[in-house]
């Protein structure tokens, strides 16, 4: 957790959305010095923190900038990258966070008979902050982005694995299905997906080859295609011809 002397601190509450941010700023005695709406992009970012600076030079007793607003989709990082990377306000710590929703709902609960608007909204978070109950770590834009698309990355191969491993299943059950539904120690592979599992559904075009095969050829084709990994290669063969037969 960041340490700032409150007293010397702007809080700012952004309220986003797509078009807009509206913003409303405090000091820890709830002075307002900014209460007004910013388009949410660019010139708007830029307008917002001019705003900011000139707040900043006419109170020369505030030397701290936290800014804090609601995690809102892709709507909120523009905002959340540029106020914490933007170099006019680099001389005065500005300290970003980007929130979870339901921390400022639940805050918002002290109020009593406090409406719903951007306004309000702006306000309570801002003095969410001012409040000092914000535990998570400034915003960082670059490791925030890199993370969430290896996540989603990986999700979206594990997906993909899953969808594909579904369609094998059904190919398998039609050429050798009862290979398929084998469990425990009756089945001839810890993996049916594994490199030797698929050599012998491809090299082997029926049941009925895996049965006619000799023994011999067939441990000497499994320890071939398993590069010798299997611990008890005259069960597996055993299992495997089993299978077939059922």
């Amino acid at each position: 957790m960041i340490k700032i002397n409150p007293l010397s601190t702007l809080y700012v509450g952004i309220d986003v959305s797509s078009k807009s941010n509206y913003v409303c700023a405090l000091d820890f005695y709830k002075n307002k010095y900014i209460n007004s709406s910013f388009a949410n992009n660019q010139p708007g970012a830029e307008e917002l923190a001019l705003k900011i600076l000139e707040c900043l030079k006419e109170h020369p007793d505030i030397n701290t900038v936290v800014a804090a607003l609601e995690f809102t989709s892709v709507y909120s990082i523009h905002i959340a990258n540029y106020l914490s990377s933007c170099e006019e306000l680099m001389h005065f710590k500005p300290y970003v966070f980007v929130l979870n929703p339901k921390c400022t709902a639940n805050y918002k609960k002290s109020y009593i008979g406090l409406g719903k608007s951007d306004p309000i909204d702006a306000f309570v978070i801002a003095d969410y902050a001012r409040a000092g109950n914000i535990e998570s770590e400034p915003w960082r834009g670059s490791q925030f982005l890199a993370l969430k698309r290896l996540t989603r990355h990986r999700l979206h191969l594990v997906e993909c694995m899953t969808r594909e491993k579904t369609y094998l299943v059904s190919n398998l059950y039609l050429k050798f299905s009862e290979l398929q539904m084998l469990e425990g120690d009756e089945q001839p592979f810890c993996d049916i997906y594994g490199a030797t599992s698929s050599s012998v559904l491809m090299e082997y075009l029926s049941p009925e080859e895996i049965i006619d095969s000799s023994e011999e050829d067939l441990i000497a084709f499994l320890a071939e295609k398993s590069r010798n990994r299997i611990k008890d290669i005259g069960k597996t063969a055993d299992l495997l011809k089993k299978a077939a037969r059922v």
